[in-house]
């Protein structure tokens, strides 16, 4: 099988990833990336995720390379010196040509014995992008070095003038029946969906689905332009994350606009379904398709000014080891004028089935 396969919209069938006719060689990522461990109790993430192993958390987040954390407590934060992805595969380059290994949000999955990690590839607010995906044994550093990821290559990509939808944000879910699927999506036609083989790439014959909009398609009345891309649009939708609680599948979205430090508007709404393919309603029975939500978080123009790109676990307690479920997302904070820190929370669910942070 070709690890570097893709999806196309035009095709039912997998296609292989763009590779050019060139001498581009994976290069160690550089700009931005730390180069020393520290320790800080209110780590600056972009749009981070976590994973749980041996008594040990870990945060994994947008940066060169994917930036890259650990905790006991979930209080104190070790920073690791190094990027998870070191080098950069060169079909990145390859597929995505403006692509500078700056890479977006990754998303972890313990899946058939391995770590599994698919993160984004692509330039802000264009969507020729990639998804790529990697795997390691373990998470745990040894002897001052971090595990070193595999790279399986690509599993979906978009192109401008061919896609309507944009292959970055990814989000794994691994279903009732134990198939993997692959949530995915920012702006265009919104949060798209795909079944997965079980080796994780796009399932022989899938084709995306969307499975929430911002807006009703013919919509023509929603939102001022873009303030952030004059190619995305106005469907202000983004970071999808699909959680199972109480027989029901729960899409998390993040709604308008991220990425503008002191002047973010970014929220979490959720709606549920009993298939993880939906359709997806709120609380009030209007389809996420149409532009519903159940309002999660938001910012209080007080601490925070907005708050998005969430995910959501069942994990242990640091304090008493006992299974609780915890919201993690980005916070743009009022007090570092806007920088983006760690927003981690408790999560409870209503006598409805819907979730409330603690």
């Amino acid at each position: 099988m070709n690890a570097h396969r893709c999806l196309t919209a035009a095709l039912v069938a997998v296609m292989t990833c763009t590779s050019l006719p060139s001498v581009a060689q994976p290069t160690a990522p550089r700009r931005g990336m730390r180069r020393t461990t520290f320790t800080t109790t209110e780590p600056m993430v972009h749009d981070p995720v976590m994973a749980y192993e041996n008594g040990v958390y870990y945060v994994f987040s947008t940066g060169m390379g994917i930036q890259q954390m650990h905790s006991r407590d979930m209080q104190e934060w070790t920073v690791e010196a190094h990027p998870a992805l070191r080098p950069m595969a060169a079909w990145t380059h390859d597929s995505v040509a403006s692509f500078r290994s700056h890479v977006w949000a990754p998303d972890v999955l313990r899946y058939r014995g391995r770590w599994w990690m698919a993160y984004s590839c692509s330039t802000f607010g264009r969507n020729t992008s990639a998804i790529g995906l990697a795997s390691t044994a373990s998470l745990a550093t040894t002897d001052s070095v971090p595990p070193t990821w595999q790279d399986h290559g690509c599993i979906v990509a978009s192109r401008e003038g061919r896609d309507n939808w944009n292959a970055i944000d990814p989000a794994f879910i691994v279903d009732d029946e134990g198939t993997p699927w692959l949530a995915w999506g920012s702006f265009w036609d919104g949060i798209q969906i795909a079944r997965l083989d079980t080796t994780l790439h796009i399932a022989q014959g899938e084709q995306p689905r969307t499975i929430a909009r911002r807006m009703a398609l013919r919509d023509t009345t929603y939102a001022a332009p873009n303030p952030t891309s004059q190619h995305a649009g106005r469907n202000a939708i983004e970071a999808p994350f699909i959680f199972r609680h109480g027989g029901y599948y729960y899409l998390f979205v993040s709604h308008d606009y991220c990425c503008r430090g002191i002047r973010s508007n970014y929220k979490v709404v959720v709606g549920r379904a009993t298939s993880v393919e939906g359709p997806y309603l709120d609380s009030h029975g209007k389809p996420m398709t149409e532009g519903g939500g159940k309002l999660v978080v938001e910012g209080d123009r007080q601490t925070f000014e907005a708050i998005g790109h969430c995910a959501v676990y069942t994990m242990p307690d640091p304090a008493t080891g006992q299974p609780h479920d915890y919201f993690v997302c980005h916070a743009y904070s009022i007090a570092h004028d806007g920088q983006a820190i760690l927003y981690l929370r408790p999560m409870e669910w209503t006598a409805e089935g819907w979730p409330v942070l603690k």
